[in-house]
């Protein structure tokens, strides 16, 4: 059964829980939370264990409660966390990424966790990523999407109002290239093309008023077509502005070497731009006259369902991960963009985080759904086909009769 826990609840909780600790608690919960064996298990990876044991030290010392921190791969995170649960030997918290969501959720090994006046500390984008059916999930901290990046030497550092825009001054520059985007080559590459087909208004799956994910495919019809034909339009029976011999290291070479002087990339790849002197980070500018609205990955912490100590629990979630220092020294330790909104306005003073934030702010969260990896493979084909040459409507009107047949198989 799902659990709400008010911040109300979790304060008193924090009262019994302090009044236990001085001998004067007498329901189970105090009993249990002033006994030093209660214990809260956290599993963490490397880069975050430092700034989540900070976190444990201040928990401890005011609650009598110890925090037991495991450092795991990041990539065993999830499968260990679903495997273990049900079994009574995971974690009562794990640090996890937003897109694992709906799988967490199916397997029935997380519980909601509410943060009441604390939600409004953060990105909202963060907060719908870890919502599911209109539950909070989790708690952010982090976020990160791609955005238009340009050679300020080439093109200079305002953002280009719409794609025709940037176009234009792409071929103004002189350059090899007006721009360059990476498609995994003759695989697709939704995923970094997503701000371009949302600006056509055809989104992979519709979001409902909470901002969860249903299971509707939002990317067909008028819409979507309009997509399609774009991208045709701009493939090789086009303008060849967008190309399948592009994958992700010819697309780093080709705007690193002055080659290109626009391109749409992550915060991970500007170190691979040695020799472009001044880079500026604008969001994506729109092709089809909506706001370029990019996927959004977000990180944060799970509440297991099974957990022992779930008001302790949630008690350290909201109280002790969910502050400002705690955020920072989770920045510091691996700095993506701060979900905690005055943070990232902090660590914005650095036009190329700015950049990447605004792009955030205009974004949506990847689908954490488990009918999204029933997507990915048909629609990348289908974006791989039709910049290669095939008909741009009928290719894309059969790739979401697929995906919507597959979803519902």
């Amino acid at each position: 059964m799902r659990k709400q826990i008010a911040l109300g609840a979790l304060a008193l909780t924090a009262a019994v829980v302090l009044a236990g600790c001085a001998g004067g608690g007498s329901s189970d919960n105090a009993d249990d939370a002033a006994d030093s064996s209660a214990e809260l298990v956290v599993w963490t990876d490397e880069e975050r264990q430092t700034a989540v044991k900070d976190a444990a030290k201040a928990f401890e010392e005011e609650t009598g409660a110890t925090v037991k921190i495991v450092k795991k791969n990041f990539e065993d995170l999830r499968n260990d966390f679903i495997a273990q649960v049900p079994t009574g030997e995971g974690p009562d918290i794990t640090v996890g990424a937003h897109d694992w969501l709906g799988a967490l959720v199916a397997a029935g090994v997380v519980d909601t966790i509410d943060l009441g006046d604390k939600a409004s500390e953060f990105e909202p984008v963060a907060l719908e990523a870890m919502t599911y059916d209109g539950q909070l999930y989790a708690l952010p901290y982090s976020l990160e999407t791609i955005a238009l990046v340009q050679n300020v030497d080439l093109v200079g550092a305002e953002a280009p109002t719409s794609w025709d825009d940037m176009i234009q001054k792409g071929l103004a520059s002189g350059a090899e290239r007006p721009f360059v985007i990476n498609t995994a080559g003759e695989t697709g590459d939704g995923y970094t093309m997503y701000g371009f087909q949302t600006s056509f208004a055809a989104p992979v799956f519709v979001q409902d008023a909470s901002g969860s994910y249903t299971t509707e495919v939002g990317m067909g019809g008028a819409a979507g077509e309009a997509f399609a034909t774009w991208l045709g339009a701009n493939g090789t029976s086009g303008t060849g502005y967008i190309s399948t011999t592009v994958d992700y290291d010819i697309n780093n070479e080709l705007f690193n070497s002055g080659k290109a002087p626009y391109t749409i990339q992550g915060p991970w790849a500007i170190s691979a731009y040695t020799d472009v002197k001044n880079i500026a980070v604008n969001p994506i500018p729109s092709a089809g006259g909506e706001t370029a609205a990019p996927f959004v990955g977000v990180q944060g912490f799970y509440l297991s369902s099974q957990s022992k100590n779930a008001l302790l629990a949630q008690e350290f979630l909201v109280n002790y991960l969910g502050t400002e220092e705690a955020q920072r020294a989770l920045y510091e330790a691996d700095p993506r963009i701060p979900a905690w909104s005055t943070l990232a306005t902090e660590v914005s003073s650095d036009p190329i985080i700015a950049g990447f934030l605004a792009s955030a702010q205009n974004g949506v969260p990847m689908p954490s759904i488990p009918e999204m990896g029933s997507v990915w493979d048909l629609w990348n084909a289908a974006q791989s086909q039709i910049i290669s040459g095939a008909d741009p409507v009928s290719t894309w009107n059969t790739m979401v009769a697929d995906v919507q047949a597959a979803v519902e198989g």
